[in-house]
């Protein structure tokens, strides 16, 4: 029994990053497509579908630059154990803002970066560069 799915999803994204995978499959959740598509939107990933298999996938298409992966480096911050919640104007600043920061608000899931312009602030998910 996994207690806590977006780190598994974080792991698996992690994971097939470092053995270059092309593509990496997840258990489907509405949260986790709604963290697929800032990843997509972002750059971090290719694409993203949802397969119809069984209970549901996410199928996420990786990207590769000439450097290597994509995503250098990618944390969870709230966990079960340890929730963090920021207001708008103490949300984190990824690496000098080259990477991201995904917030769960009460308008949503986005980075925090939008988060700041619409001066929401909520549960710090991750943070990606």
């Amino acid at each position: 029994m996994i207690t806590d799915p977006i780190s598994d999803m974080l792991t698996r994204i992690r994971n097939a990053y470092k053995v270059k995978k092309t593509e990496v499959r997840v258990p489907y959740s509405n949260m986790k497509y709604a963290i697929a598509k800032i990843l997509a939107t972002e750059g971090y990933v290719s694409s993203i579908e949802k397969v119809d298999a069984g209970f549901g996938e996410i199928r996420l298409s990786l990207r590769y630059d000439q450097d290597g992966s994509a995503i250098t480096s990618i944390r969870r911050v709230s966990r079960p154990g340890r929730r963090s919640y920021s207001g708008y104007r103490f949300l984190p600043q990824v690496r000098s803002n080259h990477g991201i920061a995904i917030v769960s608000t009460s308008q949503g899931i986005m980075t925090n970066r939008e988060a700041r312009k619409r001066k929401l602030g909520g549960e710090v998910l991750c943070e990606i560069f």
